[in-house]
């Protein structure tokens, strides 16, 4: 039954607010600067991916999938490397196409389910024949596409040992919904803006493969995913594209470890975000929920390492798996 109950974090007293765990450590934590090394992953299509290394001479590997509109560079990233760092393990954090702060080659972006770029950093990986064990870990959309690759590779993950994923859409199309909704209106217009200025640079770089919404603006999840997601990934519409690529679809066929943190409070995701009956009777899928956190939040009542709960749990769960210095 791995079903984690109860959690044991604890919301710091001043910042009990689901809204509050989410914004404040986005904007207020700082990003301290560690030792990467940089690689550029040329890809089957003409594309690459940028991938950041920090490399000790562990043959133990964390790779790290970052969230919608985020990179490699992020806090919640930077954090969990330097938990590794002192576990004595190497961190990857990839950056999907385009977000590395270089616009990718072709027209096409990232989305959700783009297992096959992390199919690719994997390749990477084994091919420099210095690593024993890997483990995923992703946040946000990275959770998710981290989740749907582990259920596809199903009984052959090869040098992948576990997972974690933090505050993950589970169900794409509940959690975009629910941030269509008016009362969420602040994250919507963040993310939104952003991408439509990441489209409108590709329009320039493409001419007219890449579509215009200038005549009707997208100002929606659902809208956005209608006019660019699906069209530029090979999906019908939007609502093809969530069912598609929801890791929901895929967590039965997961083999390995995997830990699934999302907390109760979050304001991206909806009931259907907490597989709780597949977690129940799944011998590998593990849900942790607690009460509060909000999104990539965690921040507890705590100091020290423990202070970003969340980081704090994933190296936790990594080590209950066997996952120790090499």
């Amino acid at each position: 039954m791995p079903l984690v109950s109860p959690s044991t974090f604890r919301p710091a007293r001043w910042l009990t607010n689901a809204h509050a765990q989410t914004i404040w450590p986005a904007l207020v934590r700082p990003i301290f600067p560690l030792p990467w090394n940089r690689e550029r992953l040329e890809l089957e299509d003409g594309d690459f991916l940028d991938v950041d290394w920090l490399v000790h001479g562990s043959n133990r590997l964390i790779i790290t999938a970052h969230g919608l509109e985020g990179g490699s560079r992020r806090h919640y990233t930077t954090g969990l490397a330097r938990l590794c760092t002192s576990a004595g393990w190497d961190t990857l954090a990839w950056n999907f196409r385009g977000c590395s702060g270089h616009p990718n080659r072709l027209a096409r972006a990232y989305h959700s389910g783009a297992t096959e770029d992390l199919r690719a950093v994997l390749q990477a990986v084994e091919a420099t024949h210095r690593y024993q064990d890997v483990f995923l870990v992703g946040f946000s959309l990275g959770g998710n596409l981290i989740l749907k690759h582990l259920g596809e590779a199903g009984g052959t993950p090869g040098l992948i040992r576990g997972a974690v994923a933090v505050s993950v859409p589970c169900d794409l199309r509940a959690s975009a919904e629910r941030l269509d909704q008016p009362d969420r209106q602040f994250y919507r217009q963040r993310f939104i803006r952003s991408l439509r200025a990441r489209m409108a640079l590709k329009r320039l770089q493409f001419g007219n493969q890449i579509p215009s919404d200038h005549s009707s603006p997208c100002r929606t999840f659902r809208e956005f995913d209608d006019t660019f997601t699906a069209p530029l990934h090979g999906f019908e519409s939007a609502l093809d594209y969530w069912s598609q690529c929801s890791a929901l679809r895929f967590l039965h066929a997961i083999r390995v470890p995997t830990l699934i943190l999302n907390a109760r409070d979050d304001p991206f995701l909806t009931p259907s975000c907490f597989p709780s009956l597949e977690a129940e009777s799944h011998p590998w899928v593990y849900l942790e929920a607690p009460e509060k956190g909000g999104h990539v939040g965690f921040v507890s009542r705590e100091s020290g390492s423990r202070r970003y709960w969340a980081e704090a749990r994933i190296v936790e769960f990594i080590r209950e798996t066997g996952f120790t210095q090499g």
